[in-house]
């Protein structure tokens, strides 16, 4: 039985030095985790999320780390839909649909599916191969022919909208049902984000680029006022070693522009010190890692588990150490382009040497819609963990297959007709039916297909979704439910609306939101054939629910918070479905 405590989370600050710092609680094996600065999280046996989020408290030194467990509901929901009730429910289905039509499985929904199935995939292959011409356009940038901004832009966004008029427009022509053409359609919008954010990054670093080439010359121009570039160098490592020989304080944390022995591209010993402070880090028994490096023990001893930051980026330039200040000015900026053009993992990569075809073909296999120079990766793929993945796909499709084929389609109505029922009685006849599917289809490609996808491509970042049943608003939801699509909402549209100095922080999540309201309703329009902006003002109208939900007393009383998401949630699906099939 699915109980409140199974929803509960659990957190716990714990201190970080060069001693083991203690939890309190048993711990397994190494998981070899990186530590990133955003926090990482870490899935457990049970299916829920251990999140690890390093921070500083004002005005200290002391490294310090938010342990957060949440145990895994959605799990206890899918485990109790499998086998308390889904299993014997699909068994009596199949016994009472032979019983009455002398087939074991209804193909209704089947013939639906694979109707027009060639002409869908090789338009699907079509689509995709269209995409490569996004490598053509960064490869512009990567030699000065063409400008990012604002030339790029425009040619970015022109062959967007050509390619998703002509989607669209392709859908209406072959009259594909209902799955055919929300299949195609997200498949297109899935592919203008993953290009948005290739080119959008890509030109982004052209910039960048060019502004460091800049700096470098003008730095080179003032180092030949001192002597030259060699006689500036040995200026810097003669105050460097003033610097070091200045006493310190033992639990200060070391300065990142402070070198040591390995070179101009070693690493800084600050990242050595943090991450020799993360090493001992206790978490609780249970910790089940989806990385390949994971090292899980199979008895019950306690062992401290292993992580680590990130492997720094390109340590400062040695010049930051010069004592004329223009020149120590000059060599920051340097550094801190330079950080932005090299990859923080394990090989480094400086822009453009990431512009190749394989790096592109690459990141579209990657389940991510942020690109990135270069993304954190295991050391192999696991047979039996594709293996398991690809058996709950299939078996979880399965599932999926049949309440909709059984408890759904009959009682959507048809255009202008209905099933002989009230709308009230349509709606509390799909409500439980819509729920379960949700919870389905939501294991289905954020838990088998998104982590199938990244342990075939060694993607090591699986973060694709965090504790959204534990919503109490549903600007929560937005933000836990899809990772992948919040993360570029995030970066490509509310970060970018907000570089324009007019837009506030209001503004641009308003614009956000509605931007996210319109695709959403430009999907359903594909879908059934219509406008009817049921959705669309079903979203906008979450604005105000999420005003309300701040209000101090509402939103100190979580248990009612997530009971009206839940409620919300469950009226929804139906509500949508009902209106847009019959009105």
């Amino acid at each position: 039985m699915l109980t409140f405590e199974s929803i509960r989370v659990y957190s716990s600050i714990v201190t970080i030095d060069d001693a083991s710092s203690k939890i309190g609680t048993p711990s397994l094996g190494d998981v070899g985790q990186p530590i990133s600065k955003k926090g990482t999280s870490i899935p457990t046996e049970d299916g829920g999320t251990l999140h690890v989020q390093p921070f500083r408290r004002p005005g200290s030194k002391q490294l310090r780390a938010l342990v957060t467990s949440v145990s895994g509901v959605l799990y206890a929901v899918l485990d109790i839909l499998h086998t308390s009730e889904a299993s014997p429910n699909r068994i009596k289905t199949i016994v009472y649909h032979h019983k009455e039509t002398g087939s074991l499985l209804s193909l209704t929904f089947a013939n639906l599916m694979s109707k027009d199935l060639f002409s869908l995939l090789l338009s699907e292959v079509v689509l995709t191969f269209t995409s490569l011409w996004a490598v053509v356009l960064v490869k512009a940038f990567k030699h000065g022919y063409i400008r990012y901004y604002y030339t790029g832009v425009v040619i970015q966004h022109v062959y967007q909208t050509v390619m998703l008029a002509s989607a669209i427009t392709w859908t209406f022509n072959r009259q594909w049902a209902w799955v055919q053409s929300g299949y195609f359609t997200l498949r297109c919008l899935v592919l203008l984000m993953k290009i948005h954010s290739y080119l959008a990054t890509n030109g982004y670093l052209q910039e960048v680029d060019e502004r460091a080439t800049k700096v470098e010359e003008r730095l080179r121009e003032l180092t030949n006022a001192v002597g030259g570039w060699d006689q500036a160098m040995s200026d810097a490592r003669t105050r460097r070693e003033e610097l070091d020989q200045q006493d310190t304080t033992p639990s200060e944390t070391p300065a990142l522009i402070k070198q040591n022995s390995t070179g101009y591209f070693g690493h800084p010993p600050a990242a050595v010190a943090l991450r020799n402070r993360l090493q001992h880090l206790e978490v609780p028994s249970g910790v089940k890692h989806n990385l390949s490096s994971t090292s899980i023990a199979t008895d019950s001893s306690s062992r401290p588990v292993q992580v680590s930051l990130p492997i720094a980026g390109p340590p400062s330039h040695p010049l930051v150490d010069h004592p004329d200040r223009d020149i120590s000015a000059l060599a920051q900026e340097l550094s801190e382009l330079e950080a932005e053009l090299t990859s923080t993992q394990k090989h480094k990569t400086r822009w453009p040497a990431n512009l190749t075809w394989a790096n592109y073909v690459d990141y579209q296999l990657l389940p991510t819609l942020v690109y990135e120079i270069e993304y954190p990766r295991t050391d192999r793929i696991r047979p039996m963990y594709v293996l398991e993945k690809t058996v709950a796909t299939f078996g979880t499709f399965f599932l999926l297959y049949q309440y909709t084929e059984h408890y759904i389609m009959p009682f959507i109505p048809g255009p202008g007709q209905t099933t002989g029922q009230s709308f009230v009685h349509n709606l509390l006849d799909l409500a439980l039916p819509f729920m379960i599917c949700y919870l389905i289809l939501f294991y289905l490609i954020f838990e088998c297909i998104c982590n199938g996808f990244a342990e075939l491509s060694r993607f090591a970042d699986r973060e694709f979704y965090d504790d959204w049943w534990n919503s109490t608003s549903f600007d929560q939801y937005a933000r836990k439910w899809n990772k992948p699509v919040h993360t570029f909402l995030l970066k490509h549209v509310y970060a970018s609306t907000l570089s324009y100095k007019a837009v506030g922080k209001a503004s641009a999540a308003f614009l956000t939101f509605f931007l996210s309201a319109c695709i959403h309703e430009l999907v359903m329009a594909v879908v059934t054939k219509k406008i009817r902006p049921y959705l669309f003002v079903m979203q906008m109208s979450q604005i105000p629910l999420i005003a309300l939900g701040r209000v101090p007393f509402i939103k100190r009383n979580k248990i009612l918070g997530n009971t009206v998401f839940w409620a919300g949630l469950m009226a929804g699906f139906p509500l949508l479905c009902v209106a847009y099939t019959a009105y």
